[in-house]
């Protein structure tokens, strides 16, 4: 079973949870990602491996509560064990020096992105870090991200914190005034994305996106994560990915598959929060009945 060491909340939805599996975090690399399941019926849940510790046998797993499946997961405490954690999968990051370049990271984005900037400045990168979320609540591991970055941004679109502003103006900021940008990579929203490809395109800068938030299955089997680009050609973000060019990516048409399933989603997760609230209230009762005898 895969238990869980440590446990901390992020944010009012965002879990950060260190996790007991050897044989994954010794063959873990920056990039790659792991498929949770809660327990034996429960269902398959891709995320990216924001840390890992082969010494330890640990990887970290940080993680928004938006469906049922991962508020379930939110409810689970240190000593609680996960019925399966299957990987390393997908192609880890191609982390060479390729001299200066740009980690953008918004919201939980923030996480997967962390172990590529650490294997970018290890391997001689002079980097440069922005990350943004909506407010300062929703903001974590900027120490992290400082510690491996020679210059690190940080934007709130509300203000709160850093920067006002969208990540993708420090980052066009930096495009136009600073010389030998090698490479950009970025991960976050599907939309965030979209806007960081159509800032770098000009500028002829290649951009790499992790679009890991896409994926259903994460065998390939079921298709749900296909990936059209502008040439036509498709590619499925589990088994050829979760890395792309985001110059070919068509963006409009990925957005409108990630919602193809928000209202079975949604409706799955009304039903988990009654069924929830009935466990509770019958709980309460029982309370109740004890006390008085």
């Amino acid at each position: 079973m895969y238990e869980i060491l440590h446990k901390q909340v992020l944010s009012a939805t965002v879990k950060l949870m260190v996790v007991r599996a050897p044989l994954v975090a010794r063959k873990a690399k920056a990039g790659q990602f792991v498929i949770v399941r809660n327990d034996e019926r429960g269902e398959r849940i891709p995320l990216t491996i924001a840390d890992f510790d082969a010494e330890q046998g640990t990887i970290t797993i940080i993680f928004q509560e938006v469906g049922k499946s991962t508020a379930q997961m939110g409810q689970f405490q240190v000593g609680d064990c996960f019925a399966n954690v299957v990987g390393p999968l997908g192609h880890p990051t191609e982390i060479e020096n390729y001299g200066k370049v740009v980690m953008v990271g918004g919201g939980v984005g923030i996480a997967p992105l962390f172990p590529i900037t650490r294997a970018l400045k290890q391997a001689g990168n002079h980097v440069i870090s922005i990350i943004g979320a909506r407010n300062r609540s929703l903001l974590f591991w900027e120490d992290r991200m400082r510690t491996y970055s020679d210059e690190l941004i940080v934007c709130t679109d509300d203000g709160s914190y850093g920067r006002k502003a969208l990540v993708t103006e420090p980052l066009k900021e930096i495009l136009q005034t600073q010389a030998g940008i090698a490479r950009v990579w970025a991960i976050g929203p599907a939309i965030m994305m979209k806007f960081v490809a159509a800032a770098t395109e000009p500028f002829g800068v290649p951009t790499i996106v992790s679009l890991n938030t896409i994926m259903i299955d994460g065998t390939g089997m079921c298709g749900g994560c296909r990936v059209t680009f502008g040439d036509g050609g498709s590619q499925f973000v589990c088994v050829d990915g979760p890395e792309f060019d985001a110059h070919k990516v068509d963006w409009n048409l990925l957005l409108e598959r990630m919602s193809f399933y928000r209202e079975q989603e949604q409706r799955a997760y009304e039903q988990w929060k009654q069924h929830q609230c009935r466990l509770e209230q019958a709980a309460q009762t029982i309370e109740r009945q004890a006390a008085h005898g």
